[in-house]
């Protein structure tokens, strides 16, 4: 099924292929495709993506690289300002299964352009806002999450389609990795603006400028039509209609369920709620940390001595720097590590994915507490326990998601995807940032004010986060006890 080249309805569901799950199944007797290798074409649509993801994530994390002129600028409370990433992940979360149900039934390019347009021109305007107009400002982080879920479903669909399965897995890993990468390059770029021009707005002037021509570069190079994929399985995400290859050829039956039934079927597979639950974890955990360790730096060199309180109109921002360096370097390194320790250890025991990941998030939630521990004496091991911390975080994030595709049935999975979407984002990021400062805000209450109590208030708060990773970790080794069973059970 080829897309319609405007925003027209495309033929009945169950003509179409829906989203890159159903890549993933073993063609039956009665589908035959064939494609040719990837041309170069292929490879720069998927090379402006990746950029287009690049710049999207970058967004994401502007605000935390400049936290402490934020909130000095609009005079918000710890509470306050972690309600700004709260209200961004909220809507993005929001959106997302709008925009995947657009992007199943209507023109993908349309779509990404109207996004990229959309949260670029948002984010310019953000960057002239006044500081009386503080609620504005909180308005368009939750615009920016609108436009980039319209992205953040639908490319990853399209470089599905454009490779073979070998390729594909590699294309969608480098897709992937900047994740990582433009995130920590969000904070090196807001950090770098503040300090080269002595004004936080200028940080917000960047990202719309490279968003500009990746639009151009989307407008150029992807096609107005966008070959869809055909397979075996028809991986429906509304309706849930399949048409599948019967075991003896030449016979093929239609099985439809609800999408209610489909919900109560994942209710029933461990393996996926309890990963599901696992990644929720590492998505609390990772939301508080990217908000917040900066500023919870700041105030440990504060205490310390290293730096002066922040009264002069632009903070240092050298922590954001920094923070932003260690997450590009660990996001890159602990997904390339755990994907290959999975490849290894999968030949000797069938549970290693689970053990993977239980083990990280053990390791990762020891080391943020020795990070906790250590910082008001030593800010050199703080950064480094921090960095393991955030390393071993990394190792699970392809792991996880390997863990759900073969223990779900590929009719299914693209509804599985959508609900460990919404639940790690509703239960975790969206929701961490703003418990870690209005914690931090009830400490500082009870205490009279100074920068030791400014300090102890984040320490204290951020303990909830190496809780949550062990709890994490629980979450894992439990979807080790039926693995095998659910994996079994998909494949048949």
């Amino acid at each position: 099924a080829h897309e319609n080249t405007d925003l027209q309805p495309q033929p009945p569901p169950e003509e179409q292929n829906y989203g890159a799950t159903a890549t993933h199944v073993r063609q039956g007797p009665f589908v035959s495709v064939s494609r040719n290798d990837p041309a170069k074409r292929d490879y720069l649509i998927a090379a402006v993506l990746c950029y287009a993801n690049l710049i999207n994530f970058m967004d994401w994390f502007i605000v935390p690289g400049i936290l402490l002129d934020l909130q000095k600028s609009f005079e918000l409370s710890d509470g306050d300002t972690g309600l700004l990433q709260t209200v961004f992940i909220l809507c993005y979360m929001l959106a997302a299964p709008i925009f995947g149900y657009l992007g199943d039934r209507y023109n993908r390019k349309i779509i990404l352009g109207a996004g990229i347009f959309f949260w670029s021109g948002v984010t310019l305007g953000s960057s002239f806002i006044s500081e009386l107009y503080y609620w504005i400002f909180f308005l368009s982080r939750g615009l920016v999450g609108i436009g980039t879920a319209s992205y953040s479903t639908i490319a990853p669909t399209i470089i599905a389609d454009l490779f073979e399965e070998g390729r594909r897995t590699t294309m969608l890993s480098i897709f992937y990795i900047f994740i990582p990468v433009g995130s920590g390059l969000g904070y090196v770029l807001a950090a770098g603006m503040a300090d080269i021009t002595g004004d936080w707005h200028w940080a917000f002037r960047i990202t719309p400028c490279m968003g500009g021509l990746a639009l151009v570069l989307l407008i150029l190079l992807v096609p107005r039509r966008t070959q869809r994929r055909t397979a075996a399985h028809r991986a429906l995400s509304i309706s849930g209609t399949i048409r599948v290859a019967a075991e003896k050829p030449g016979v093929q039956r239609t099985a439809k369920t609800t999408w209610c039934q489909d919900v109560i079927s994942l209710a029933k597979n461990w393996s996926f709620v309890w990963s599901s639950l696992g990644l929720t974890a590492m998505a609390f955990v990772t939301g508080a940390l990217g908000m917040w360790v900066p500023l919870f730096l700041y105030r440990a060199q504060v205490v310390q001595g290293i730096v002066s309180p922040c009264l002069q109109e632009s903070c240092n921002s050298s922590n954001s720097l920094i923070f932003g360096g260690i997450t590009i370097g660990t996001g890159i390194l602990g997904v390339i590590t755990g994907a290959e320790a999975a490849r290894r250890l999968r030949k000797i025991n069938n549970k290693a994915d689970p053990l993977i990941c239980a083990t990280s998030m053990f390791v990762s939630a020891l080391c943020l507490y020795i990070a906790l521990m250590v910082a008001q004496t030593n800010i050199l091991s703080t950064f480094i326990f921090i960095a393991f911390g955030e390393l071993f975080l990394s190792v699970n994030w392809a792991v996880v998601t390997d863990i759900l595709l073969y223990v779900v049935t590929p009719r299914r999975q693209s509804t599985a995807i959508a609900l460990q979407i919404l639940v790690s984002h509703l239960l975790g990021d969206a929701g961490s940032p703003y418990l870690i400062g209005i914690i931090s805000n009830a400490i500082q209450a009870k205490n009279a004010y100074s920068f030791q109590w400014s300090f102890w208030s984040m320490q204290y708060s951020f303990i909830v986060c190496t809780f949550v990773g062990v709890f994490g970790g629980g979450f894992f080794l439990l979807t080790s006890f039926y693995i095998e069973e659910d994996r079994q059970e998909a494949e048949r």
